[in-house]
């Protein structure tokens, strides 16, 4: 037997002898996906960190879908987002502060966490030539092999006092950007042949106009560009304790492993298509869609498409509208509405208002294309979400899709920080070890001679 043929028989045997009977689930009250049967979440935890809210609990126990909601510590993200717009200035760092503190910072408190954000930002010479030695075609993996190394530059890195908590999420909030666009920049050499732009962050600039400077150079960008991003930073940087990438760090650090491990398991989760890799999806499904729809302001001919999308017979054939519904949001997701509001301004920018007012339309018709086809109608309701324009956003700003879910972990750090810190200090103090019932039936052990 050869290699070749021992895989495959490995595998046709998995298939066999682990195939677990659908109704099993049901029948023994498995909560699959820690869902409950009306699709809230099993309730796993407590936190005083973010709360997304997309339903109200009736006295029936049934649940009422609500125009949705996000909360940073308590602020709604809405009002955090347009407080900072209506001063017109950036706001990724001083959200960063409200979930790593609990508080909004006051002036003084602010300019020096962002002096120190941006202090903090360059790489040591001996990381920076070990990133551009990674080999690799996806950048989340090689940020997750940086965060990994950044355990050996750590003077104490199994310390998990909350003093050095913090300083440790200072360091990683500070550091993903540069990781990021490092790593950009040698994949983009070592596939593709082209120069290598390492360029050291200022340490006067805030963390979205650094990263664009360190990925395009400098008067590469606009300041709407930067508000923008700005903007999509604030928006992906917290969203719930029970979301997979930070409940993936929460059920690590539950075992008081060290900062960098439980980062790592985040990232690990983050890079899944189901997951942070979703604003890419909805960018080749929308090309397709360019391609496909002669008419981007007919309705039936949007129609048409969206029902093959359904039926698995366009673009890669999953059944999915890419950017069309959520776990918690039913009627309108808050970030996705925020995002919106700035993108419209971009397009008009950069001179693609045609395409995001196909977008709007796609919006307008994806939903109910997608209820009638499921025979929901008024009983249900579903809604884009941040990645329907996300993607164009990131798109339109002049970054490269290979980019677009590791900025998600560049902003997303901040709450997988500000969480595990909640669950390494202040939390139940007990590791999360949920079970799973074996449903293999017994057998006997037969000796070698006896097997067939």
């Amino acid at each position: 037997m050869n290699d070749e043929q021992l895989i495959k028989k490995l595998s046709d045997s998995i298939r066999e002898t682990s195939n677990i009977d659908k109704e099993l689930f049901t029948k023994m009250g498995v909560k699959r996906g820690l869902r409950n049967e009306d699709h809230s979440g099993v309730l796993a935890g407590l936190t005083r960190v973010g709360d997304v809210v997309g339903y109200e609990k009736q006295e029936d126990g049934t649940l009422k879908p609500i125009p949705g909601q996000l909360f940073y510590r308590g602020i709604n993200v809405e009002d955090l987002a347009h407080g900072i717009q209506a001063d017109n200035r950036l706001g990724f760092e001083e959200t960063a502060y409200l979930l790593l503190s609990g508080k909004l910072p006051s002036k003084e408190e602010l300019d020096a966490f962002s002096k120190l954000i941006a202090h903090t930002m360059p790489l040591n010479h001996q990381a920076m030539m070990n990133i551009m030695q990674l080999k690799g075609r996806n950048v989340m993996n090689i940020l997750a092999r940086s965060v990994m190394e950044l355990y050996c530059y750590d003077n104490n890195p199994d310390d998990i006092s909350p003093n050095n908590l913090i300083n440790q999420s200072i360091n990683l909030i500070s550091k993903f950007p540069t990781i990021i666009a490092y790593a950009y920049q040698v994949m983009r050499h070592n596939e593709h042949g082209r120069s290598m732009h390492i360029r050291h962050p200022y340490e006067d600039r805030s963390v979205a106009e650094n990263f664009l400077f360190m990925m395009k150079g400098r008067d590469n960008y606009t300041e709407l560009d930067v508000k923008i991003l700005d903007l999509a930073l604030i928006l992906h940087a917290e969203h719930g304790g029970g979301n997979n990438s930070t409940f993936s760090v929460r059920v690590t650090s539950s075992t008081e492993t060290d900062t960098y491990s439980a980062i790592a398991a985040g990232i690990g989760s983050l890079k899944g298509p189901l997951h942070g890799g979703a604003n890419i999806k909805v960018r080749g499904m929308l090309e397709d869609m360019k391609k496909n729809v002669s008419d981007w302001k007919n309705v039936e001919q949007v129609d048409a498409y969206l029902l093959k999308l359904l039926n698995k017979e366009a673009y890669d054939k999953t059944g999915l509208i890419y950017g069309i519904g959520h776990a918690v949001y039913t009627i309108s997701d808050p970030r996705a509405g925020l995002l919106k509001e700035l993108a419209r301004e971009l397009a008009k920018e950069k001179g693609r208002e045609d395409e995001f007012e196909f977008m709007e339309l796609i919006e307008e018709r994806g939903v109910e294309v997608f209820l009638d086809f499921k025979k929901q109608g008024a009983k249900s309701r579903t809604c884009i979400n941040v990645d329907f324009y996300s993607g164009f956003v990131y798109d339109a700003i002049g970054l490269p899709e290979e980019v677009f879910t590791p900025l998600f972990a560049m902003a997303r750090i901040v709450g997988w920080s500000a969480h595990r810190i909640e669950e390494m200090n202040f939390s139940s103090k007990r590791i999360i070890r949920p079970a799973y019932k074996n449903v293999r039936p017994k057998q006997n052990f037969v000796p070698m001679k006896d097997r067939k």
